[in-house]
């Protein structure tokens, strides 16, 4: 019997969760002892509570009960639609046992070392004892382990062993999905390390890269790299374009020397770096805009006299989350550095990246929802109110039941983008596919990175106080879940990518949009039980290209106002078409098809009832401005 099989016959009950690992002891009832002062007497009335020890909160006692904590149980084989899934696409009994025995390692050793990645935040370090600058930022123990662990587990390597051909990365993601919660924020690293090698696989595995792709893409956990993603500036966030200053300049070998201040490196313990600079020419001068950028490739090192060669670390950033991952304010002072780009293709090279960090990031979320419904569905077998559990107040797990449906949505929307980025690199792509994965990518993103926040957010709720307690580890999962809708560009940002990327294809996405969605309906046709919602989701296609319609009659504006709503409805009518035909398999349960009616009961096409209200009316955004900046006159 493989280690998968021998797990799925037998429930695990062990491991534990974001919260105090360590079983309350039992209470030890302790006689209260008093000595009597002198002339006094005991009433003959007086109960005599210290003598029979019943005195129920005297001294250390504080009751008899203790409330049991949720339990984190193998979250592969907790989750049956993950494995549902995978049973239905990736049917290999070699990476069921592998996602299994690695669900069993989480619950039983990761979830802890990512506790104490929290409680173990990074330090700057910036002189030794003798003075001398040396920069170090200090972590935990067990933010190393991590490291290693990425690398024995194939987290970065999976994706480019392509062992499972055109599933490889459904692979992959699927147990970044599972370490996600339990990673101390590991997979921030290891989404930028992942883009790094994506990039650099697409400009080609040649010097000045190569040693650095097979050390991002090894299971060797000494030789193992991670990447940092250097790209803002003081002015930048996600306009790149006119925000970097840092300057490139030219050496005698070929080289070039970066001098600039980067606002906010992620993981900035990283071996490596990619970055944008402008290229100085022999007069010193540079080209505005993002015609001037191209994308350097710089390796991290120190000299011996043990100081960063070309960096200053000028501080560490306080966060409101993520506290467990260095993320600073650099000084570049001379860093050495190559360019890998074609002159002023910088940001055309980071495209690759930037579509590999927003499923990451994507992933992460989808992964934080399901975390939170699994801890809260096991607290509710533990916690009795008003004389019964939670699990028995119908009102309890209806809300449960609302972010289950949110979840499972968020994660088949997840999977289906890592399926097409599959097909695209391993060959196999159609035109449509190709369409669909450029559309989906920053839709995924936003949509998944917003419904993070108000899943784990009802979740922690569902605790009552204990959900807002530091040290249960419960509030972590929301202050990490924030950062998810501003990393890799905020939602709005990315509604206008989706508008560029309508218009760039003259239409094409949308286009393969509403061919594979109909397809996806078509295949549940014939299952009576999901009629409704083939219904809904059908009547909201037709409702979309309605507004398409008109908004192309429109001026410009009109559909700017509109982008986010129309990012929205492409999410939803998207997920319920997954829904449906996940429903629609023949192995599918009746949670599927529950899942599937519920989630087809809401708005599917927002843009399109926004729009019947005349929201997008270009008038309306003076309006707008006037309410957020009214004031009152003085009088």
């Amino acid at each position: 019997m493989s280690v998968c099989s021998a797990l799925l016959s037998r429930r695990v009950a062990g491991g534990g969760c974001r919260s105090l690992r360590a079983v309350p002891p039992s209470l030890i009832h302790i006689r209260s002892a008093r000595l009597a002062e002198p002339d006094t007497r005991r009433s003959e009335e007086e109960p005599l509570w210290e003598e029979t020890g019943n005195l129920p909160f005297s001294r250390a006692k504080i009751g008899s009960f203790i409330q049991e904590r949720p339990v984190l149980k193998n979250p592969f084989l907790e989750d049956a639609l993950l494995r549902g899934y995978l049973r239905r696409h990736l049917p290999h009994e070699a990476a069921f046992s592998d996602l299994c025995a690695f669900g069993e390692r989480v619950a039983n050793e990761v979830d802890e070392w990512g506790r104490e990645c929290e409680i173990t935040p990074p330090r700057l370090v910036h002189f030794d004892p003798w003075g001398r600058r040396v920069d170090h930022i200090v972590t935990s123990s067990a933010w190393k382990r991590m490291k290693d662990l990425s690398a024995q587990e194939g987290l970065v390597a999976i994706g480019y062993e392509r062992s499972f051909g055109e599933w490889s990365r459904v692979y992959q993601m699927s147990k970044l999905y599972i370490f996600s919660p339990s990673s101390g924020l590991y997979t921030c690293p290891l989404a930028m390390t992942d883009g790094a090698a994506k990039v650099i696989q697409s400009i080609g595995v040649s010097w000045p890269v190569d040693e650095a792709y097979s050390r991002l893409t090894t299971r060797q956990p000494e030789r193992f790299w991670t990447s940092g993603q250097w790209m803002t500036e003081r002015q930048g966030g996600s306009d790149v374009g006119s925000g970097t200053e840092t300057v490139a300049a030219p050496q005698a070998d070929g080289s070039y020397k970066l001098h600039g201040f980067k606002w906010f490196t992620s993981a900035t313990d990283a071996d490596m770096t990619l970055t944008l600079a402008r290229e100085q020419d022999r007069s010193g001068a540079t080209t505005p805009g993002s015609r001037g950028l191209s994308l350097f490739y710089a390796e991290v090192s120190r000299g011996e006299d043990g100081r960063l060669k070309g960096i200053e670390v000028q501080r560490l950033k306080d966060k409101l989350g993520t506290r467990q991952m260095p993320t600073a304010e650099l000084l570049l002072d001379g860093l050495q550095a190559h360019r890998i780009s074609e002159e002023g293709r910088g940001v055309a090279s980071i495209a690759n990246m930037l579509t590999i960090t927003r499923i990451h990031n994507s992933i992460s979320a989808a992964a934080a929802m399901r975390r939170v419904v699994q801890l809260a569905g096991d607290y509710a077998t533990r916690r009795t109110a008003f004389g019964k559990l939670l699990k028995d107040h119908p009102l309890h797990m209806q809300t449960l039941a609302r972010m289950e449906v949110e979840t499972r949505g968020a994660f088949l929307l997840v999977m289906d983008v890592c399926r097409l980025l599959g097909r695209e690199e391993s060959g196999v792509a159609s035109e449509l596919d190709a369409h669909l994965l450029r559309l989906l990518t920053p839709v995924v993103k936003l949509y998944t990175g917003k419904q993070a926040v108000a899943v784990v957010s009802e979740g922690l709720e569902s605790f009552g106080g204990q959900g807002y307690i530091e040290d249960t580890g419960l509030p972590g999962l929301l202050r990490d879940a924030q950062v998810l809708s501003i990393w890799e560009g905020t939602t709005n940002v990315l509604s206008l990518d989706v508008l560029r990327c309508v218009a760039r294809s003259s239409g094409m996405v949308l286009h393969a949009f509403f061919t594979h969605a109909k397809s996806l309906l078509a295949g549940a046709s014939s299952v009576s039980s999901l009629s409704p919602a083939v219904t809904a989701v059908d009547a909201a296609l037709s409702e979309l290209k309605d507004f398409v319609q008109v908004a192309a009659t429109r001026e410009p504006g009109y559909l700017e106002l509109a982008a986010r709503d129309l990012a929205f409805s492409l999410a939803r009518i998207y997920t319920g078409a997954l829904l449906i035909d996940h429903a629609s398999w023949k192995e599918a349960s009746s949670s599927d098809t529950y899942s599937a009616l519920r989630w087809c009961e809401q708005d599917l096409c927002p843009v399109s009832t926004q729009q019947a209200r005349g929201c997008y009316d270009p008038s309306t955004a003076p309006l707008d401005a006037a309410l957020v900046y009214y004031r009152p006159t003085q009088g």
